[in-house]
Parts: structure tokens; C-alpha cells; sequence
């Protein structure tokens, strides 16, 4: 579980480095749970986050996010809904939990030149954009990218489109195959499910590091139960 919190909020981090504007200072974080805590860190710590506009349809999740926040050089500010929270955001982060085809962000909520870090949407059936954000695409208004792209179609935003919609691996922008934001007012996404190579990664980067510091071994369960699994 911590794995896997680490390593989303890590490739949520590195996609907004190379697509959302380089000097994004806010971000909107709708949906408060768990993975909004790893999020929130990464983005401060590796994209220049300062100031954080928090909504989930739970309050206490939100009130739960800023207490484990406190003190960590962020500024929280609690919204009333989606709406409130997105406006002025350069970049907006979802992580909801619920496995429905929901409409979180609109294209009405949409600024020029935002980055979306869209990472709720993880299985068939489950998305988290409004389908006409995503149409937007045909005019040049929006660019998409995911990481490996035969899963995401699967599993992502775009299961919503048509087989030949134009999607971009993250990849290739950042080995200087391809472009990232063509303009200043485009609306970047990043349609975020993970894949097995990430969690292979982060698996032998900590295998690595408990090796190093000779941290020695106890077993945990695979799936572990959890007091508050919203914390």
C-alpha cells in the first residue's frame, strides 16, 4: 500500500515537471483520502506547489487531510465544491474513490494553460473528466498522456473514446520524442493508472535502500487491515 502511494504521487510529480507550466504554485486536490497526502508532498517537493484548494464529498476527509498537513509549508484551503476548488489552479489533481463513469471536472471548470492529474480513474468503468474535455483534443485546446497506453485505454480517462483517439506515452516526452504543452494555453492531462513497471521500480528502489542501511527483514501482510482506510 505504501508502495504503491509512494509511487503514484512520484509519477504525478515527474508528469507535471514536464508538462504543467514551470512556474505552478497552486494546485486543486479533489478527493481527500489516502493517496491526497502523497500527492500533495510530491507536488510540493518536486513541482513547486505552495498553495493546496482541498475538496471531497467527505468533510472529515478533507478536515483529516489538513491535520496530517499541518505544519509541512503548505498553504490549505478548504473549498465547497469542485468548482470553487478548481478556479485559479494551475494544476488540478483528481483522486477520488468512487468506481462510477463520475463527471468530477467539466470543461466549464477549465482554465487556460492547466495541467489535469487525473488518477482516480483506474479500472473499466471508472473515470473521473467530463468526455468533452477530453473531445477537446480534436481542436488542439487539450493534449493527452498516459503512460502505457494499451492499459490506459483500458482503464483510463480515454476508455471513454474511440480506439483511435490521440494519446501520447509519457515516455516519449521525456526522452525528446515528442512535445509536451504546445502552448501556454493548452490544457495538459496526465490519465494516470499505473502499470507493473512503476511498482517494479519502486519495489527495487526500496529493496535497494533497506539493503544499504542494513534495516534487516519481518513480514507484513499482503493486504493489511486498516483502522481508517481514508487515513
Amino acid at each position: 500500500t505504501l508502495t504503491t502511494a509512494i509511487r503514484t504521487a512520484a509519477m504525478s510529480a515527474l508528469a507535471a515537471r514536464v508538462l504543467a507550466h514551470p512556474d505552478s504554485a497552486r494546485m486543486a486536490l479533489i478527493g481527500n483520502g489516502a493517496q491526497s497526502e502523497f500527492q500533495a508532498l510530491a507536488m510540493r517537493d518536486l513541482a513547486g506547489i505552495r498553495t493546496l484548494r482541498l475538496y471531497d464529498t467527505d468533510a472529515r476527509a478533507t478536515a483529516k487531510l489538513m491535520r496530517n498537513l499541518e505544519g509541512h509549508g503548505l498553504e490549505l484551503i478548504a473549498c465547497a465544491n469542485t468548482a470553487e476548488a478548481v478556479r485559479g489552479a494551475d494544476i488540478v489533481t483528481t483522486v477520488t474513490a468512487d468506481k462510477a463513469l463520475a463527471t468530477i471536472v467539466t470543461p466549464e471548470m477549465l482554465e487556460p494553460g492547466m495541467h489535469l492529474n487525473a488518477v482516480g480513474g483506474d479500472c473499466p468503468g471508472k473515470t473521473e473528466l467530463d468526455r468533452r474535455i477530453l473531445e477537446q483534443t480534436y481542436q488542439g485546446n487539450t493534449r493527452v498522456f498516459a503512460e502505457y497506453l494499451p492499459q490506459t485505454r483500458i482503464e483510463g480517462e480515454v476508455q471513454q473514446m474511440d480506439a483511435d483517439f490521440p494519446v501520447t506515452e509519457l515516455w516519449q516526452v521525456l526522452a525528446g520524442h515528442s512535445q509536451g504543452r504546445q502552448s501556454a494555453q493548452q490544457v495538459t492531462i496526465f490519465d494516470s493508472v499505473g502499470f507493473a513497471l512503476e511498482d517494479y521500480s519502486a519495489l527495487r528502489f526500496l529493496h535497494a535502500l533497506i539493503s544499504q542501511q542494513r534495516l534487516g527483514r519481518r513480514d507484513l501482510d499482503l493486504v493489511p487491515v486498516l483502522d481508517d482506510p481514508k487515513d
